[in-house]
């Protein structure tokens, strides 16, 4: 930040007033560790939610991610985990919520609720999430839900997975049901996706307890590479009626979130190596690298150009910058 500050101080000139000149990287390191992230996250949630133009009818995955080298073994600090908020249709991260671990994504999840316009939206969540409370606190917000059974809803899984074979094999006889197949070719992978729903559910003793519910899922894979084929089952419960098209849709665009935010938070910001272990630091910068992804993947003149490129334009093209900073036209005081 220094060095870019340094090399372009007459350009930032015209909009910065900079009375002492160019900070310094440790005055820079300094403002972010003292920045309180609550204030931060709502300056940057109230930027993205702008740039979202609206949440209603689009999918909002929940998803967490650990910087992995922001622990800190003298103060006996774990590495922070971020919960985040990703909108699929915009591929942007609407807000953020730090915990110290994993397994606090539970108690993060409802607060980072409360930053999302959820009315029409529906927001994806893996087992970690799968929470009656938080499916209550989803539908009492006017969203719907969409969320992955593993063994931490033991007997709703077992439940569901026992449905859903017995059906199978009577051919679903006396179940209203809607049923679904894709299939996915490259790479040397044939995938073959079979999703079937269901609002039959009346038989289920716990459903009072899960606000809205109204549909169960299951999606039966088939992976072929070379001459091996595999099986595997996975399980859903959603408050969505039973549409099997649209909720293999959902299920399919929950991992976008891996593809699209994780993966270029590592290979093209970083944030894996970040030995940042202050944790405001760690935070805000987090957020920070998340606001740069989304300006620069909705930049539309260089569509054709990876995030990686785009990023590399951005800090020699200061034309080009400007462009993504202004979500695509140069500002008219900037024109020239």
């Amino acid at each position: 930040m220094e060095d870019f500050g340094e090399c372009h101080e007459d350009w930032l000139r015209t909009f910065l007033e900079l009375p002492s000149g160019i900070p310094s990287a440790d005055t820079f390191r300094r403002v972010f560790n003292a920045l309180n992230p609550g204030k931060f996250q709502e300056c940057f949630s109230a930027w993205m939610h702008a740039l979202a133009e609206g949440t209603r009818g689009k999918l909002i995955v929940i998803d967490g991610k650990t910087v992995r080298r922001s622990f800190s073994k003298e103060y006996g600090l774990k590495p922070v985990h971020i919960v985040n908020a990703w909108v699929v249709e915009n591929q942007l991260v609407l807000a953020q919520v730090a915990t110290d671990e994993k397994s606090n994504e539970i108690t993060a999840i409802p607060e980072l609720l409360e930053l999302l316009q959820l009315k029409e939206a529906t927001v994806s969540l893996d087992a970690m999430g799968c929470q009656k409370k938080i499916a209550a606190k989803i539908v009492n917000l006017g969203g719907n839900y969409l969320m992955g059974l593993k063994g931490n809803q033991g007997h709703l899984k077992d439940s569901v997975e026992y449905f859903f074979k017995e059906a199978l094999k009577d051919n679903f006889k006396g179940i209203e049901f809607s049923e679904y197949q894709e299939t996915d070719k490259g790479h040397g992978r044939l995938e073959r996706r079979t999703i079937w729903s269901t609002n039959d559910i009346e038989w289920f003793d716990e459903k009072p307890l899960w606000s809205g519910l109204q549909s169960i899922t299951m999606v039966k894979r088939e992976r072929t590479v070379g001459e091996s084929t595999s099986e595997e089952y996975s399980y859903y419960i959603s408050s969505h009626n039973a549409d099997a098209a649209l909720l293999g849709s959902r299920i399919r665009e929950h991992w976008s979130i891996e593809n699209s935010l994780h993966w270029r938070l590592d290979m093209t910001f970083g944030e894996d190596l970040s030995r940042v272990r202050n944790r405001n630091g760690a935070i805000n910068l987090s957020a920070l690298r998340k606001l740069s992804l989304g300006l620069l993947k909705r930049e539309p003149t260089l569509a054709k150009k990876s995030v990686r490129k785009k990023r590399r334009r951005a800090g020699m093209d200061l034309s080009y910058l400007l462009k993504v900073l202004a979500g695509g036209e140069i500002p008219e005081n900037q024109a020239k």
